[in-house]
């Protein structure tokens, strides 16, 4: 290859038209999944203070947020339940019960949006009384096998609301497996499964913890969430999830993970979502508020990062803001066709 001056990387960069017909398209609003914190009652919509832009809401109040959304061809959402914490127990078991603000909202918008891709989180720590993704053995300890039967229950009753797909997020060895059997067992065969198959025990959950009330009362979760600095296990733990049968892998966080997400898209076919989560949101916005960058320009990069890493599917809270601050009609590559 000829160095300068015969090769001119400007000449690719001239105008808007020339890098617009080799850049990458910025994805579209189908690509992304909604993340959304539902809570009993009628009319609520609770602002979620850690999280601008984002709330709690009923049920009702949910659908009349995903109306112009559904409009605007988003391609679904991810959903967790809030419960009050004088509702919660040891063991997780509201989590299960099949009137719940989970199912109560799957069934609604499966009614109200009938093709709208609906995920459950399958998890125990928003309903248990001390914040663990399951129940605590005699030594304190998240016990694996009680869990992971918890899990698989908790899976059942999402998929007979009419979940389109369940996400279990506890990290528990096998979670995978327990539950594509149940499912398959209770005649939910073609309920999707996608594991948080790469959950790296990360210090950007905050303003979600804060806002789902899923903090952990006592130690922390890395005894059971891949640690950060330990790259080959965290990959395997995809390759397991994948050997048990999931649908779809996650990579979660998204933003200080982008190695990750392209070193497990070099492994593997099934799609991948990569979770730009709570922390990574909020962090944009208060640095913007801070008139530290522009939050438009900011949020239009770090997306067409995580999506030039491999992700297929971004779950993110952006999603709900797609039109103001993300996509904007036609545009790519961070400008106006």
């Amino acid at each position: 290859m000829n160095a300068y001056p015969e090769r001119r990387m400007r000449r690719l960069r001239q105008t808007p038209r020339i890098r617009r017909m080799v850049e990458m398209e910025f994805p579209g609003l189908g690509r992304f999944l909604w993340p959304v914190f539902v809570v009993e009652g009628q009319g609520v919509k609770q602002p979620i203070a850690a999280m601008p832009g984002q709330f709690r809401y009923s049920p009702d109040a949910l659908i009349e947020a995903l109306t112009p959304l559904s409009e605007l061809g988003i391609g679904g959402i991810l959903v967790f339940g809030v419960i009050p914490n004088d509702r919660k127990d040891e063991t997780g078991q509201p989590a299960y019960d099949p009137a719940g603000v989970v199912p109560q909202t799957v069934r609604l918008v499966r009614e109200r949006f009938p093709d709208l891709v609906v995920f459950t989180d399958v998890c125990l720590c928003a309903y248990t009384s001390h914040g663990h993704c399951g129940p605590l053995d005699r030594r304190g300890n998240v016990d694996n096998e009680a869990a992971v039967a918890t899990l698989a229950r908790v899976a059942i009753v999402h998929a007979e609301a009419g979940a389109t797909g369940v996400a279990p997020s506890a990290m528990m060895d096998g979670q995978v497996q327990a539950i594509r059997r149940a499912l398959d067992a209770a005649g939910r065969a073609e309920t999707l499964i996608m594991s948080y198959s790469t959950k790296f025990a990360s210090s950007f959950y905050g303003p979600f913890r804060n806002a789902g009330g899923s903090s952990p009362r006592h130690g922390d979760r890395r005894s059971y969430q891949a640690s950060f600095a330990d790259a080959r296990r965290a990959l395997l733990e995809s390759a397991l999830d994948e050997a048990e049968g999931a649908d779809i892998l996650m990579v979660k966080p998204a933003l200080c993970y982008l190695d990750m997400i392209a070193r497990l898209r070099e492994r593997t076919d099934l799609p991948i979502a990569a979770y730009n989560v709570s922390g990574e949101y909020s962090m944009l916005i208060a640095a913007a508020e801070r008139g530290w960058g522009d939050l438009r320009g900011m949020v239009r990069e770090s997306i067409t990062g995580i999506a030039r890493a491999g992700a297929d599917i971004i779950i993110s809270y952006w999603a709900n803001r797609y039109g103001d601050l993300i996509g904007g009609r036609g545009q790519v590559g961070g400008e106006m066709r």
